[in-house]
């Protein structure tokens, strides 16, 4: 909103130059997006908050200004020369829909004279972004600015009377007197609003009517066929409040975006109608002439009584940490229309004030309230920066530290954590949902791109790895740490998972070393720097269908019986599926469950004992071996290790060679085996005899044998 520095002043009379009262605004809560000059002064581009529609006119602010500098604000001076004649003897106000309407009021006057508004008023509306259209529509929208009360001026002539036979039941002659109805439109009701667009009402909206028509959009803007033209004389003035829901769905509805249902979806203060409408009639009345009948038609079914909310010193020092003195609790709290009457002992700890809420402070509603008006007029920067005591002990959510530890292990092996919202495209996820996985749709999704809760991690991480690519970033390691939903039984399940995703470079070009695509064996190698603290994973052939058959395989937890323990699956993501995501480079992804997971790492952790390094050298033993295809190298090192030599130390894949004098059907597989002893160098004929026990074991479990040199 708009405003300018001179009109401000007319309501309080402060000195300070714009910038300064641009600065403390801003650290009072009401930003100022900048300051612009015009032919009427300075002009403040504010930027208002949906809960202060009391801001919305230059009045409201004029109340912030005067608790900022502690001066007065000038009350409105408002004095009508009105006629004999009542306003009530010229029309007749009727709401039939008071959830819509609680206050309706109708002010006359005859005999204006249409023309265009002097330059005074002229600069002003220009200076604020509006439009000059005649002296009486002017004024309406220059009190709307002052007052943030809209309001709207019908010619009323144009207002039609019911017919002389059509008499209500309830009446007992005709009534000539001009209509005005506050209900619901009817069915297939239109209406041609002041733009000179037809529209069609829905039948939950408010209207004005007169005894045949619709008049205008309450709250929104009025019709064409009651507007104040050159040719206008008398006219009815109204000043209103309507329900914010109702104004806001019939704005959206409509496509109309105004001023007037600006400030009424936020609230106007039902209190002002009343007295804008006298402010605009003596515009008017200066600008227009005219004689002001007498009184105002004033019909205000939801009439609240002042509520009363108190202010206790003890819980301002509780939440603030400081006190305040009474002098400039009472001086805000007064400038801000809260009216505050002091309670409570002589020395002040056990103080009160009891406030009485101003009509246009809807948004408050709690002492809490109350001390957040203080605090922030008072000045946050006067507070000392303190924490709050803390009434319960701090405790560890579980597998926190074994979490840091992985965290700490996926950053030193160069990822980057990101943090993804789970609310994704339904068509999307799908291409990565687990088969007879059910998913866990959102009930009013804000967006069709976001309707239901992820059934995995992988489709966050890809819509991350494409953003990245998109944005020129080709070399990316990311994982997050977060969860999957699905639907069990009707019920909603969540898992936390870890999902990771690399593409691009392992190793840029350097002056030592040519540049390295990231592939599937760097994707291992790290999954199992991550496996090594818990024990190690073993790799099982199965994939899902998102990856490529022969860059993937499914993770295990631990060596013993590794099909019971399955976390996961790791892999290239399959090209047919790169391609439709627009994907050009290979990308590299991995799912594992993480509680498993994160419950050995904090197993090991507590067992992990200091093993010092052995005195004595390792033996190292290299097996040929020829085996059939389909036998994997997690087999062998299996069957090895149920030998359970106490000096072995470790199992490698040394090579790998198929051809030649190599049968078809089979391969052959260089293992290389470590033995070491902490207490003796180990004899020859030692490492023969386990040699010998791994060839025996080799030959009987899985039929290897060993290659001929």
């Amino acid at each position: 909103m708009k405003l300018l520095y001179d009109w401000l002043r007319e309501f309080v009379a402060v000195n300070a130059p714009a910038s300064d009262l641009r600065s403390h605004l801003a650290l009072s809560g009401l930003a100022i997006d900048s300051i612009d000059e015009s032919v009427a002064g300075p002009v403040l581009d504010a930027e208002v908050t949906a809960n202060r529609p009391d801001c919305l006119g230059h009045y409201g602010v004029a109340r912030e200004v005067a608790a900022i500098y502690r001066l007065p604000v000038k009350p409105l001076e408002i004095a009508l020369k009105e006629s004999a004649e009542e306003a009530a003897s010229a029309t007749r106000v009727d709401i039939e829909s008071p959830d819509l309407c609680g206050r309706y009021t109708a002010r006359i006057i005859r005999g204006v004279k249409i023309q265009p508004s002097p330059e005074w008023l002229r600069k002003r509306l220009e200076a604020i972004g509006q439009n000059s259209i005649n002296n009486v529509v002017d004024v309406t929208n220059y009190v709307m600015f002052e007052l943030g009360q809209p309001l709207h001026a019908f010619d009323l002539d144009k207002l039609k009377v019911p017919p002389a036979n059509q008499v209500e039941q309830t009446e007992t002659q005709f009534d000539p007197r001009p209509r005005i109805i506050i209900r619901r439109a009817k069915p297939g009701e239109k209406i041609r609003t002041l733009d000179g667009v037809e529209r069609a009402l829905a039948k939950d909206m408010c209207v004005i009517a007169d005894a045949s028509r619709a008049v205008a959009v309450a709250g929104v803007m009025g019709s064409a066929e009651s507007e104040i033209g050159f040719g206008s004389r008398d006219i009815l003035l109204e000043s209103a409040w309507f329900d914010p829901i109702s104004v806001r769905r019939a704005s959206k509805s409509l496509g109309l975006r105004t001023e007037a249902s600006y400030r009424f979806e936020r609230g106007a203060d039902p209190e002002m109608a009343e007295t804008a409408s006298r402010r605009a009639a003596q515009l008017i009345a200066e600008l227009a002439g005219g004689e002001i009948l007498s009184g105002v038609v004033d019909v205000y079914p939801r009439r609240e009584s002042p509520i009363e909310i108190t202010l206790a010193r003890g819980e301002l020092l509780r939440v603030m940490g400081a006190d305040v003195p009474d002098r400039d609790v009472e001086g805000i709290l007064s400038a801000l229309g809260f009216e505050p009457r002091r309670e409570g002992d002589g020395d002040g700890s056990q103080a009160k004030w009891r406030c009485r809420r101003p009509s246009w402070r809807q948004d408050v509603s709690r002492g809490i309230d109350l001390i957040e008006e203080v605090a922030r007029h008072y000045g946050y920067d006067k507070f000392p920066p303190r924490l709050p005591p803390a009434k319960l002990p701090a405790r560890l959510l579980p597998h926190a530290e074994a979490e840091r530890r992985l965290r700490e292990r996926l950053v030193a092996l160069g990822y980057n954590e990101i943090v993804e919202i789970p609310l994704v495209d339904e068509q999307r996820d799908a291409l990565f949902r687990p088969e007879g996985s059910t998913p866990a749709k959102i009930g009013n999704p804000l967006a069709e791109d976001a309707s239901i809760l992820r059934s995995n991690g992988i489709v966050s991480v890809i819509n991350a790895v494409a953003w990245n690519l998109n944005h020129g970033q080709r070399n990316l390691r990311l994982f997050e740490i977060g969860k999957r939903y699905e639907l069990r039984g009707g019920q909603p399940v969540e898992s936390r998972i870890l999902t990771l995703g690399a593409t691009g470079l392992a190793r840029e070009k350097s002056i030592h070393e040519p540049a390295r695509d990231f592939t599937f064996a760097d994707l291992k190698g790290d999954l199992d720097s991550i496996g090594a603290l818990a024990g190690g994973f073993s790799w099982q052939p199965g994939r899902p269908a998102w990856l490529t058959p022969s860059r993937a395989a499914q993770i295990a937890l631990g060596m013993q019986n590794p099909a019971d323990r399955n976390l996961g699956a790791a892999g290239q993501l399959a090209r047919n599926l790169a391609d439709k995501l627009k994907l050009r480079q290979d990308v590299f992804l991995a799912e594992i469950e993480l509680e498993p997971l994160l419950a050995v790492v904090e197993s090991a952790d507590a067992i992990r004992k200091f093993t010092p390094i052995p005195r004595f050298p390792a033996v190292e033993r290299d097996f040929s071996l020829v085996l059939a295809d389909g036998i994997q190298f997690s087999q062998v090192a299996g069957a090895i290790r149920a030998l359970e030599i106490p000096e072995l130390q470790r199992i490698e894949a040394a090579d790998l060679f198929r051809g030649g004098q190599i049968p078809s059907g089979k391969y052959s597989l260089m293992i290389r085996v470590a033995f070491q002893s902490p207490e003796a160098t180990l004899t020859d004929a030692q490492v023969s005899g386990y040699s010998s026990r791994i060839v025996s074991a080799l030959e009987q479990k899985l039929g290897a044998s060993l290659r001929a040199t």
